[in-house]
C-alpha cells in the first residue's frame, strides 16, 4: 500500500472535492489530515435548518464531494481505499480515505476528472433534441457502479404523475416562512464565496411551467423560451435512507453529473420532491421501486452553464489533527 497522504495532496484533492454541488450552494464540507488518512467532515455550521432539517442534503452534498476527492487522487496516481462513517463516536466524520496501492488512472478516472471543473447546474430551459439511448445508458450505469439505481421518467403520463407531485411538495415547501426566508438568505445579489448568484438562478417560473423551479432571486425569461413540455427526468435512489445511504448516493449523484457533462448534456436539481417525506414515498410508489429515492434530475441539452462561486481551498482544511 502507499504510504501516508500529504497536505500537498490534500490540499489539491480538496480543489477538486469543492466543486461538488449543494443545496442553495451552502458548501457543508470540510476536509482533513488525520493519521496520514484524508478524513471528510459535515460542517454542522452551515446547515439548512428549513431547507434540511435532517442534514440529508448535507449528506448528499459531502458524497458529491467525496467522488471528486477519489477522483482527484487516482488521476494523480494516489488512489485511495475509503471507509464511510469510520468512528461511531464521530457521527461527523463521514468517510476516511487511506492510500492505496498506486496505479495509473483509468481511462475512466480520466474522462470523468475532466469533466470536474465542466460541470454546472444548468437551470433554464433546455432545447427540445432528446438525449439519445446511448447517453440514458450511461447515466444509469453511472449510478449502477456507485451502488445506486437511476429511474427515467418516460412519458408523458409517467412526467405529469411526476410533475403533480414536484408541484405539491413545492406548495409546501412555500408555505413554510422560514423556508422562504432561508432561500432569500442564499441569493447573492453581489459576489460572495457561496450561494447562489441571481444571475444563475434561472429564469422565474411561470404559470404554465410543468415542474417547479426555486426563485434564487431570477429574471423574467424571454419570449419563447418556455420549459421543455416533455423533460427527461430522472430519479436517483438507494437501497435505503441511513447516513451511509445517503454519503453513497452523494458519490453517486456526482458520478452522474459527471457522467452527464461527458455526453454533453446539461442538468438540474429538483429536490422539492425529496425535502417532502409525503412526497419522496408518493415518488417511490409510483416508480415502483424498493429502495429511496434521494435526488431528482432533470436533463437535456441547452446553453453552456456558469460555474457558481466556491470558498477558497484553505477555508474548507483542517490540517495535522491527531486521534485522541
Amino acid at each position: 500500500m502507499g504510504t501516508d497522504f500529504t497536505v500537498e495532496q490534500l490540499r489539491a484533492a480538496a480543489a477538486d472535492a469543492v466543486r461538488a454541488p449543494s443545496l442553495h450552494n451552502v458548501q457543508p464540507w470540510r476536509f482533513r489530515l488525520r493519521d496520514g488518512g484524508i478524513e471528510v467532515t459535515l460542517d454542522r455550521t452551515r446547515r439548512l435548518p428549513a431547507t434540511d432539517p435532517s442534514g440529508w442534503g448535507a449528506r448528499i452534498a459531502c458524497g458529491a464531494a467525496l467522488f471528486n476527492l477519489r477522483l482527484s487522487l487516482a488521476v494523480a496516481g494516489t488512489p485511495a481505499r475509503v471507509r464511510l462513517r469510520p468512528y461511531p463516536a464521530e457521527p461527523g466524520v463521514l468517510a476516511r480515505l487511506t492510500p492505496d496501492a498506486p496505479r495509473r488512472p483509468t481511462p475512466a478516472e480520466q474522462t470523468l476528472y475532466a469533466a470536474i471543473p465542466r460541470r454546472f447546474s444548468n437551470r433554464t430551459p433546455f432545447w427540445p433534441d432528446p438525449v439519445p439511448a446511448d447517453a440514458r445508458w450511461r447515466l444509469g450505469e453511472a449510478a449502477r457502479a456507485e451502488q445506486c439505481w437511476l429511474e427515467l421518467v418516460i412519458g408523458v403520463s409517467a412526467v405529469n404523475a411526476f410533475a403533480e407531485i414536484a408541484r405539491s411538495a413545492n406548495r409546501v415547501l412555500e408555505r413554510d416562512p422560514a423556508y422562504r426566508a432561508e432561500l432569500a438568505d442564499w441569493v447573492r445579489a453581489a459576489p460572495a464565496p457561496d450561494g447562489i448568484p441571481a444571475a444563475a438562478g434561472g429564469p422565474l417560473g411561470e404559470p404554465q411551467d410543468l415542474l417547479p423551479s426555486r426563485g434564487f432571486g431570477g429574471r423574467d425569461r424571454a419570449p419563447g423560451r418556455d420549459f421543455e413540455p416533455e423533460p427527461l427526468v430522472a430519479v436517483l435512489g438507494a437501497t435505503g435512507n441511513t447516513t451511509t445511504d445517503q454519503v453513497i448516493a452523494g458519490q453517486a449523484l456526482q458520478r452522474v453529473l459527471l457522467t452527464a457533462t461527458d455526453a454533453g448534456l446539461s442538468v438540474s436539481m429538483l429536490s422539492q420532491p425529496i425535502e417532502v417525506p409525503g412526497a419522496r414515498e408518493a415518488l417511490r410508489l409510483s416508480l415502483g421501486r424498493f429502495g429511496t429515492p434521494q435526488m431528482v434530475m432533470r436533463i437535456g441539452y441547452g446553453q453552456p452553464g456558469s460555474p457558481t462561486p466556491r470558498r477558497s481551498v484553505d477555508e474548507v482544511l483542517d490540517l495535522s489533527v491527531t486521534r485522541a
